[in-house]
């Protein structure tokens, strides 16, 4: 497997995330920017060769034992090619080293198998949301 540069709390300008995001279909969320910075734990990120964000990823929470991961994000044009994998790995040896001790994540069906090999074990769990 390729070794990727991924580095924790990379410098990010406030449109480099929205972008990302708008780039995988999801939700740009502008607004998020760069308040999200200051309610994470730590965020990881990395860069192509023409210095664009083509991955990024974050932890929030108390910070005490437990930690969420949020918008694990690889532009479509690095997909496939492992980075997803290295930037949840990166994130939870950040993890480790902060001595928090059990990480969820909350995805989609289809990306069970991902984050399986990531060494996440699926559970039973639930979800929220505030009616819109």
């Amino acid at each position: 497997m390729e070794s990727f540069n991924i580095l924790i709390n990379l410098e990010i300008k406030n449109h480099e995330v929205p972008e990302l995001r708008e780039a995988v279909g999801w939700e740009r969320r502008d607004a998020d920017y760069p308040s999200l910075f200051e309610h994470c734990l730590f965020w990881a990120g990395l860069r192509d060769k023409n210095n664009s964000l083509i991955a990024f990823g974050c932890m929030v929470g108390p910070g005490i034992e437990h930690g969420y991961l949020e918008d694990i994000i690889v532009h479509p044009s690095y997909q496939g090619k492992g980075i997803g994998n290295a930037l949840v790995k990166k994130l939870l040896q950040e993890a480790e080293v902060k001595e928090i001790s059990i990480v969820t994540v909350t995805f989609e069906e289809a990306n069970c198998n991902f984050y399986e090999e990531c060494g996440f074990t699926s559970c039973l769990g639930g979800v929220w949301r505030r009616n819109e």
